[in-house]
């Protein structure tokens, strides 16, 4: 792909997400969904493999189908209230269709199939736009609208979601396939949260993104996509097998890393509003996500596979890609625990 057509892909993806997020009317942030949806096919396509066809196609039908019932749902609120105010959505049919519709964008359960699929069909930066960036603008009609959306519904979807996410990860072998369905557990405990306190959902979804980023760094680095390619990883950069199995960890939510922020703090609400029966199925729910965090740490720090020659090291060439990304987004990654009163 081109320099040119690389900038202007990349522009338009800002450009929509920027649209939806900075829009009152819901005809402008349909306008900024559809931007964001157009400008993404081509990145994971670009490869001309019969998979990525088929991701970019199963993306775009899922996509579109959201934005349809985001549509049809501010069409019918219009209808009934004569406003097209984001924040003025009161009717019940058009905030139940409204939820759904930002379920399936965001990939929750039970309209979350699209996302492990998409993901293995796509290249590893793809991957990462599609698993940060991408849910930003449903994240902030979310964000906008919490106050009418239906809280049973989203309780109810965002605990499934956390379940989902842990129950598919553990059979995968694929690190993108693995990456989807942690990100589809994340995404449920910041949906649940939002009908709660819309300022812990902002915090989840900042550390999520940092972690994800993080991880999805490291394996593009070091070309990794099976789990039997981190076996090696220990011979090859000890640094940055370190980083992944610490970024690992949090992403489980262990204390005292980043990822036990947000955990804590959804939890502790939860039951301060005395949900203690979803509490504790989410609460179960990250340990399912915990066992395939650890089963892939373990690969990468303390296994090291059978060695045919006398060396246990393989050839170190020059580094080709750049690393201020994941240098930014590593400490974060695992450092931010004692901030917690500053962020919150």
């Amino acid at each position: 792909m081109s320099p040119t057509t690389s900038s202007i892909i990349i522009t338009s993806l800002a450009t929509g997400t920027i649209i939806t997020a900075s829009s009152y009317h819901w005809l402008m942030a349909w306008i900024g969904l559809e931007i964001n949806t157009l400008a993404i096919i081509p990145l994971i396509s670009k490869k001309h493999h019969p998979r990525s066809t088929e991701a970019s196609t199963k993306y775009f039908l899922t996509q579109a189908a959201a934005s349809a019932l985001i549509l049809f749902s501010s069409t019918m609120n219009a209808k009934y209230t004569g406003t097209w105010d984001i924040t003025q959505l009161t009717t019940t049919q058009s905030t139940t269709l409204l939820t759904m519709a930002l379920a399936m964008k965001l990939g929750l359960a039970p309209t979350h199939f699209w996302l492990p699929e998409v993901l293995q069909g796509s290249s590893m930066s793809t991957a990462l736009i599609i698993t940060t960036w991408q849910k930003l603008a449903p994240t902030t009609l979310l964000y906008m609208t919490t106050n009418t959306l239906p809280t049973t519904m989203i309780l109810m979807m965002g605990t499934l979601s956390t379940l989902v996410g842990g129950w598919g990860g553990l059979n995968q072998t694929q690190l993108r396939k693995l990456m989807a369905f942690s990100s589809i557990a994340h995404l449920g405990w910041i949906f649940t949260i939002s009908s709660m306190l819309t300022n812990i959902m902002l915090l989840n979804l900042f550390i999520y993104i940092i972690m994800t980023t993080t991880m999805f760094s490291s394996l593009i680095l070091l070309n990794l996509k099976t789990i039997k390619d981190t076996t090696t990883l220990s011979t090859t950069s000890p640094t940055l097998t370190i980083i992944i199995a610490l970024t690992l960890l949090s992403l489980g939510g262990l204390p005292p890393l980043s990822g036990f922020i947000p955990k804590w703090l959804i939890l502790e609400e939860l039951t301060n509003q005395n949900l203690l029966p979803i509490s504790l199925l989410m609460a179960m729910s990250a340990l399912l996500s915990l066992f395939f965090y650890l089963r892939l740490t373990y690969t990468t720090t303390l296994t090291l596979a059978p060695n045919t020659t006398m060396s246990t090291h393989k050839w170190r060439f020059t580094q080709q890609t750049k690393t201020t990304l994941i240098s930014t987004t590593a400490p974060l990654s695992l450092l931010l625990l004692p901030t917690t009163p500053l962020l919150t």
